[in-house]
């Protein structure tokens, strides 16, 4: 098991969380423009990094908060948690 430190709640098992996904992965910039083989990349297309990697968790059964969890993929260490920034509104 994780154990993640929630910057909300302090350290919590992996099981009060649900995983998000690759914190690095954008959505097209302008939706209605992107071709297909660009929507098929952004929704199937995923690396396999060996090592640190930036992925997204939500505090599920806690503060129900998503955080910026920095995971070791060979260890399964926890490097970091830190809270996500706010995404500006256009």
């Amino acid at each position: 098991m994780l154990l993640i430190a929630c910057p909300y709640c302090g350290p919590r098992d992996q099981v009060e969380y649900s995983y998000g996904g690759d914190a690095n992965v954008r959505r097209p910039a302008d939706p209605s423009a992107s071709t297909d083989a660009e929507w098929s990349a952004y929704l199937n297309e995923r690396g396999n990094p060996a090592g640190e990697h930036d992925e997204l968790w939500q505090h599920a059964m806690g503060c129900r908060r998503w955080i910026a969890v920095r995971r070791n993929t060979l260890t399964h260490e926890v490097v970091s948690a830190r809270t996500l920034k706010p995404v500006a509104s256009t």
